[in-house]
């Protein structure tokens, strides 16, 4: 745990193979990052853009561009679970995830087909599978928890997304007979840059919204209690020079709880960011700020709406490019 005291933890939300065999041990040692996250567009951007994979793709040049993508990807994945090996032997997390492709995010048996399949090729305890939250995700994230296999609920931005992703955590876990780990993953920062821009046409705080908006969904998922189920605070990294790096991380601080960053996000939190809990908001701070929202005719719900099917259609972008360049 990165803050002990409010069972805190700091992922680090990066894969690449030169940083796996360098700094990521560092950060490791260093008590900073006890967990690793990945997804389409990391992985694109490492393998099209990272020549410590050439030598990998030149051997698996024959196979097929999808065989080629989980060759190297599982690769990482097993390299990363095995540096943090030690952190879940001793209940430290130490989970690193892999999304299943995204283009099966409306297929229920396939999800869960290559959800499974990639546990096992993996092969490794401390492996989450990312499955995107949708109705068939839902389903999917039930029978692989029933299973025991760990699972990241991916592009949560609805309280509904969350509720229904507990219920088929708790389902699976009730089925497989003990606690399974899972996270359900709020995308934060994507909203306030959805409708900052309105937002201060209109005189309302802007860089708020996606906080409220997760300090919402981390209300509810702590009500729930679902066994061996965390909030997952994701997309946290600034893109608005005028916020410190580590705003999203400083502001979503929360017991029980996980935050996943890019690398200089999370630098910039070790070193400036305030480590008192900033969770939970009370629920009427949170519709005070809804309210404004509506009050100027902002459609709050058909803003996350658009940004559940825009997050989707982005990874199914990036896996596409994947598959194209390879």
């Amino acid at each position: 745990m990165y803050i002990e005291d409010l069972k805190f933890s700091l992922w680090a939300d990066f894969i690449e193979r030169d940083f796996l065999d360098n700094e990521f041990q560092e950060l490791i040692d260093a008590k900073i990052i006890n967990g690793a996250t990945s997804n389409p567009a990391i992985f694109k951007n490492a393998i099209l853009n990272s020549p410590a994979y050439l030598s990998q793709l030149e051997a698996l040049e024959d196979l097929e561009p999808k065989q080629k993508y989980e060759a190297v990807a599982i690769y990482d994945i097993q390299k990363a679970a095995d540096i943090m090996r030690p952190l879940y032997d001793k209940g430290d997390d130490g989970y690193v995830s892999i999304e299943v492709d995204p283009h099966l995010c409306d297929d229920t048996e396939a999800t869960i087909e290559e959800g499974k399949r990639l546990f096992a090729a993996i092969e490794r305890p401390n492996v989450m599978i990312k499955v995107p939250a949708t109705d068939a995700g839902y389903e999917a994230m039930e029978a692989l928890t029933s299973e025991g296999i760990p699972v990241n609920a991916t592009l949560i931005f609805k309280k509904s997304q969350a509720i229904e992703c507990a219920e088929a955590f708790k389902k699976g876990g009730e089925k497989y007979g003990s606690k399974v780990d899972t996270v359900i993953s709020i995308f934060v920062s994507r909203v306030d840059r959805a409708i900052d821009k309105y937002l201060k046409e209109h005189g309302i705080e802007v860089a708020l919204s996606g906080i409220y908006n997760s300090a919402d969904i981390y209300n509810e998922i702590e009500a729930m209690q679902v066994p061996g189920c965390r909030t997952l605070f994701a997309s946290t990294g600034v893109k608005d020079d005028s916020l410190p790096a580590h705003y999203y991380v400083e502001k979503l601080l929360a017991y029980n709880s996980v935050n996943t960053a890019p690398i200089e996000t999370i630098k910039a939190y070790y070193e400036n960011g305030s480590k008192e809990k900033a969770l939970p908001l009370e629920s009427k701070t949170i519709q005070a700020h809804f309210d404004k929202i509506a009050a100027i005719g902002l459609d709050l719900d058909t803003v996350l709406t658009q940004q559940i099917e825009d997050g989707l259609e982005a990874f199914k972008d990036a896996f596409q490019e994947i598959l194209e360049a390879l």
